[in-house]
């Protein structure tokens, strides 16, 4: 569906470039790295299991 190129990608970092300053990209580039890092961990463990109490609470 969107088919990034080289000519987009250097849009978009000449872009980042100007919006972010030359200092903080490496610091842009490392964030952005480990979020992806974390949402691909989490997406790969199991889920927890949260055990369900079917019992209302109050009810005597």
């Amino acid at each position: 569906m969107f088919g990034f190129g080289m000519p987009e990608m250097v849009i978009i970092l000449v872009i980042a470039l100007v919006v972010f300053g030359p200092a903080k990209l490496p610091q842009l580039g490392q964030s952005l790295g480990a979020g992806i890092r974390n949402f691909k961990k989490a997406s790969l463990e199991e889920p927890e299991q949260i055990p369900v109490n079917d019992k209302k609470e109050g009810a005597a």
